[in-house]
């Protein structure tokens, strides 16, 4: 008789546990579980939703990158017919005042060429300035822009 006695306490016992278990263990580790299942379903959306943000910021990048780069070439080739219609400017007044006074004054015509030599690479600058802070406005590479213009100036003299 012990035994159907103790099987019977233990089997209400286990019943016991188990309704304990069900009420109050199991609905906080099933929220818990369920709670973790939405973070990382969020985490995971949310992961989606960055790459396709990159991917478009980097396409974005890309298109202001090349519209910077054309209205660069225009401002360049623009700058370039000023310094051409300069050039020819100066090489008038030039050709006028060597005339003029050629024989009283061959110095201070080469002086007038050299100082007209100068305002030219001044204006090209200058220009080239104009440009360069409109590109740099449209983009972030001061430094390049910078070497840009040391170079053009270099080859001007």
């Amino acid at each position: 008789m012990n035994i159907g006695i103790t099987l019977i306490g233990q089997m209400l016992s286990f019943a016991l546990f188990v309704w304990l278990t069900m009420k109050y263990v199991w609905p906080p580790l099933m929220s818990a579980m369920e709670e973790r299942r939405k973070r990382v379903a969020e985490g995971l959306a949310a992961a989606e939703r960055g790459k396709l943000e990159l991917d478009i910021a980097q396409k974005k990048a890309t298109d202001e990158l090349r519209k910077a780069r054309e209205s660069g070439a225009e401002f360049r080739g623009i700058a370039e017919k000023q310094a051409a219609q300069i050039v020819d400017e100066a090489r008038q007044e030039a050709t006028r005042i060597i005339a003029q006074a050629r024989t009283a004054a061959e110095k201070e015509a080469a002086v007038a060429v050299q100082r007209a030599k100068e305002e030219l690479r001044e204006r090209v600058v200058q220009l080239s300035v104009a440009g360069a802070e409109r590109i740099l406005r449209r983009e972030i590479d001061a430094k390049k822009h910078i070497e840009l213009l040391s170079d053009l100036k270099q080859e001007l003299r």
